[in-house]
């Protein structure tokens, strides 16, 4: 094992995360008007925090999200701006980088500020911090047989903004592009569609089908290849095997977050596409394998150490 490497610059976001090449919207597109690039929105007077579509694996900003997704409901919810520096630094974060990715959180709405002068987890992210517990730890994979969901919206033109967000956050929660306006999912994934459908606003403009027996012209696994873009799938895993290599595990709070870090938007964007549409090299089960090990290897240190700073 070797250490850890600096983590000064904010490395690309997953190449996963990008659209279909017939769907793909301009990179120059202006953020749109419901808080997607500070990944909130309000629906009706509800405020929602979404989740991390863009998270660059290994930044600043990341890590202290995966921080507090992992610690911060734990504690009670809150923690003092000391602890939270202290513990960036562990991870190797100086402290002014820590401070400016503890200020984007919250201008994100993770965070909010205390009375005490610290800092807070925001109660409407709640529901996205479980929603991640979900995927993150709990690796589903289709069988033979499983139901598809397929996803029809039809989002009216004066809602282009709507339109980028619906496409991005289906496909970021692993939704497959058959056409323009239908995606398709696996069956298990059909509570989340509507959980999104509704914290957008758009559950008017969708209609959602289910089946046991997608009928494309080719075969299925060809069509698969063309829903989803495996080969960009194939480098995540990579790299987070690549990452799993290179963890120094001898600090278990550091290696803990960095390797939930690194392994966090993997569960989303990959659908758990069934064996027999996948190629036979495909590397899905042993990232899910080192990731359930080294995590259950880990955790309790890691939390040995969270306690010894907070408390």
């Amino acid at each position: 094992m070797t250490d850890l490497p600096a983590r000064a610059s904010e490395p690309p976001p997953l190449l996963s995360v990008t659209a279909p090449a017939h769907s793909r919207k301009s990179a120059g597109a202006a953020a749109t008007s419901r808080g997607e690039d500070e990944g909130h929105a309000v629906t009706g007077h509800a405020e929602v925090i979404l989740d991390d579509i863009d998270a660059r694996p290994g930044s600043a900003t990341s890590l202290l999200r995966t921080f507090i997704g992992l610690y911060l409901r734990e504690l009670g919810g809150e923690i003092s701006s000391r602890a939270l520096v202290h513990l960036a630094g562990d991870l190797g974060i100086p402290a002014p980088q820590a401070r400016t990715a503890i200020t984007r959180l919250k201008q994100r709405g993770l965070l909010l500020s205390s009375e005490s002068g610290g800092h807070v987890l925001n109660p409407a992210a709640i529901r996205m911090l479980e929603r991640g517990d979900d995927r993150i730890f709990t690796v589903r994979t289709m069988q033979p047989g499983d139901e598809w969901i397929l996803v029809s919206a039809t989002v009216p033109e004066t809602r282009r903004d709507l339109r980028h967000q619906l496409r991005r956050r289906l496909q970021f929660i692993g939704a497959g592009a058959v056409s323009a306006g239908l995606w398709i999912l696996p069956g298990h994934l059909d509570a989340e569609v509507e959980a999104l459908l509704h914290e957008l606003g758009a559950r008017d403009f969708a209609t959602l089908f289910r089946t046991a027996d997608p009928r494309p012209a080719q075969p299925l696994s060809d069509a698969a290849r063309s829903w989803w873009d495996l080969e960009a799938l194939r480098a995540e895993h990579e790299r987070f095997l690549a990452s799993v290599d290179a963890l120094d595990t001898s600090a278990p709070f550091a290696a803990h977050v960095h390797l939930v870090d690194s392994w966090r938007v993997l569960p989303y964007i990959d659908p758990g596409l069934p064996a027999e549409l996948l190629p036979a090299d495909w590397p899905g089960a042993r990232s899910a394998a080192a990731f359930t090990e080294l995590s259950e290897r880990l955790a309790e240190p890691a939390r040995g150490h969270v306690d010894g700073v907070v408390r």
